[in-house]
């Protein structure tokens, strides 16, 4: 069969989640930067098309593209690995700490990021011709989000940061069903469609998703958004990242750990 059952597929996510924390730091940065480099070459591709075609549902249909690509890739995400690794503690593997886990997650971090860092640069070199020209409608596009998505949260206080942050437990529900929801499959048809409906709609939703930000905000600044590096961290990245955390871990990860590993049937050997 190209589909694996529930109790199957679990077993898979709490092994991926321990196979993350036992990799070399460098196999982590160099995962982590690609996949937040393929991941905001999607982002901006999406925001072009939604830009030339005045529909943003066309955009959100194309950009699972990118997220298809890093996972067959092997490359990680921030979200992904804020699901997978406490499963492995949980699960008590061998080796596995809440030391090893958060360093992981820093790795990933700072590798997501100067991925996302990179492709910024290069795109902002793109849409200026060097910075020698206003950017296009795509890059003022950006500025705009990237003013909406700080500014805009932070002029309602801690009920917009309440905001932000469920938009980020949201999205990171829907993406990490897209991760758990490619190892279903066996083919990479099948995975392709997993992993694009959920992800579709975190992007149509426009939910937060803390990678993706990696690219938009520092974009957004390069192409003369009004807001800060304080603004983007604390009205944006922070709850974002806090909410993908808790939604993601939560509403799929100890969802399916706890009702398909914790009380699947026992081996008898």
């Amino acid at each position: 069969m190209s589909y694996l059952a529930p109790a199957e597929f679990a077993q898979k996510v709490v092994d991926a989640g321990e196979a993350k924390l036992h990799m070399a730091t460098r196999d982590v940065l160099i995962r982590s930067f690609m996949a937040g480099a393929i991941l905001a070459l999607a982002a901006v591709f999406a925001v072009t098309i939604a830009v030339q075609t005045g529909v943003p549902l066309i955009g959100a249909l194309l950009f699972p593209v990118g997220f298809c690509m890093l996972y067959l890739l092997g490359y990680d995400l921030l979200t992904g690995v804020f699901v997978l690794t406490p499963l492995a503690w949980l699960d008590k593997r061998p080796g596995v700490t809440w030391n090893r886990i958060l360093k992981n997650w820093g790795l990933v971090f700072l590798g997501n990021f100067s991925g996302c860092l990179v492709v910024a640069f290069l795109m902002a070199i793109v849409y200026t011709y060097g910075f020698a020209a206003e950017p296009n409608n795509v890059g003022l596009a950006i500025a705009h989000i990237g003013e909406a998505r700080t500014l805009g949260y932070a002029e309602y206080g801690f009920a917009g940061w309440m905001t932000i942050f469920i938009r980020g437990m949201l999205c990171n529900w829907m993406v990490s069903l897209g991760v758990i929801g490619a190892m279903m499959s066996t083919t990479v048809s099948g995975k392709f469609i997993a992993m694009w409906m959920p992800v579709m709609l975190f992007f149509a939703m426009g939910f937060e998703h803390s990678v993706v930000n990696m690219f938009l905000f520092p974009f957004a600044m390069m192409m003369g958004g009004d807001f800060s590096i304080m603004d983007y961290f604390i009205w944006n990245e922070l709850p974002v990242a806090l909410g993908n955390l808790v939604g993601g871990l939560s509403l799929t990860g100890l969802a399916l750990y706890t009702t398909h590993v914790r009380t699947a049937p026992k081996k008898v050997f």
